[in-house]
């Protein structure tokens, strides 16, 4: 089944719109991080309830990837785009209503629900939509409004948690969700220009068919170790340099704007590189990237200084923006467009899972070793050991459809 490209200025208003959507989604994912200093305080939390409530949302999100994959392939890209963006964001304005933890917990998973169908959604899009030789760079733009938000979030919370509250914040990103799903629903174009035709296309045989190709359990176990990583530091990167550091909210704020300077420059270089160097030298750079990683932990944990610390951490950005965007690509470049939804809903289910788990395990960690961060530290190390491997063995090369009359490997 042939991609249906679609004119080179609707591909930039998509981008755009990609851009804007996956933005909102990481402003109201990362506004829980700093939101749950004051919200800990204000409902006396433990570290293992505060990383419970950080991992909720990622149990949701994990739980939807494979359904709102298939969803995509089957209905449309559009319509589960739509869907997702109104559904996260009435979750994340009901957020400010939460009063007890049980409470809490439920509306993060639900906000998980709801967020979990937008990537693979977007994953279809860019795969239908552009040529081959961009899907990493529009990937890599995408994902730039992480990095953006990363650098804002720390600012903007700093700003007004301790002005409006955070049950007044919540609100306000919800609100933003609905302008973003408008803008969706006027400019998105039509799912019978962005989708391929779902006629004939069994959800049994795509399963079938990704289940038996070792390129994607190999993507699953790498997502899911490369996330609990990136999801193991931020969600809890607030609350370490404020304990251990000794750093006030403000702060933190500023010097968070550095590493999220240093994550959307290497975004968008490693789109660039990434479309241009063939994905069997990229699959030995990022294996690389994820060696050099466990060492870079070591060292930032261990830094005598913030100066050093942030140094590091923005090295620690670099090396892992890298593997977080080369892995979609091998779905968006090797994996036919039309099983591209559920493929990344597959593959993201191991990264997002990871979120789940890391931040609830991290603060049982600390908690039991009273306060260290050590046993934590070091199990995201071994994890980016594992994750080199799990890149080696990745294949590179083109996985083929039944439709195309190839049988699958």
């Amino acid at each position: 089944m042939a991609e249906k490209i679609l004119e080179k200025k609707i591909r930039k208003t998509l981008v755009g719109l990609l851009f804007l959507g996956w933005a909102l989604g990481n402003l109201d994912r990362y506004l829980m991080n700093y939101a749950v200093v004051y919200i800990g305080e204000d409902l006396s939390l433990t570290s293992t309830e505060t990383g419970l409530i950080l991992s909720s949302f990622f149990l949701g999100y994990a739980l939807m990837q494979l359904p709102g994959g298939i969803m995509a392939d089957k209905f449309g890209a559009k319509r589960i785009l739509l869907i997702a963006v109104i559904a996260w964001s009435i979750f994340t304005g009901l957020t400010a209503v939460a009063g007890t933890l049980g409470i809490l917990l439920v509306i993060r998973f639900l906000f998980g629900i709801g967020e979990g169908g937008f990537q693979p959604s977007a994953s279809k899009i860019i795969s239908t939509s552009f040529p081959e030789n961009e899907r990493s760079k529009v990937m890599s733009i995408m994902l730039s409004s992480s990095g953006i938000m990363g650098m804002l979030v720390p600012i903007i919370s700093a700003a007004l948690l301790v002005t409006i509250g955070w049950r007044a914040f919540f609100v306000i990103a919800g609100l933003l969700g609905i302008v973003i799903a408008l803008l969706y629903r006027k400019f998105v174009p039509k799912d019978e220009v962005v989708q391929q035709s779902a006629d004939g296309l069994q959800v049994r045989g795509i399963l079938g068919d990704l289940f038996k190709m070792p390129l994607m359990w190999s993507l699953v176990v790498a997502y899911f170790t490369i996330y609990a990583v990136n999801w193991g530091l931020n969600t809890w990167m607030p609350t370490y340099l404020s304990d251990v550091r000794g750093l006030d909210l403000v702060s933190i704020g500023w010097l968070q704007m550095i590493p999220g300077i240093i994550t959307i420059g290497a975004l968008l270089v490693s789109g660039y590189v990434i479309d241009k160097v063939d994905l069997k030298v990229n699959r030995i750079i990022g294996a690389v990237c994820a060696l050099l990683l466990a060492g870079f932990l070591l060292l930032m944990f261990n830094a005598e200084s913030i100066t050093l610390f942030i140094t590091y951490q923005c090295i620690i950005m670099l090396l892992m923006t890298y593997v977080l965007l080369l892995l979609p690509s091998f779905v968006l470049k090797k994996i036919p467009s039309n099983y591209a939804g559920t493929a990344m809903g597959m593959a993201n289910t191991g990264g997002q899972l990871a979120g789940f788990v890391t931040p609830t395990l991290i603060g049982f960690m600390v908690d039991a070793f009273d306060g260290s961060y050590d046993a934590a530290v070091w199990m995201l190390v071994v994890i980016s050991v594992i994750c080199v491997a799990s890149i080696l063995t990745i294949s590179p090369k083109t996985q083929a459809s039944k439709e195309d009359s190839y049988e699958c490997a």
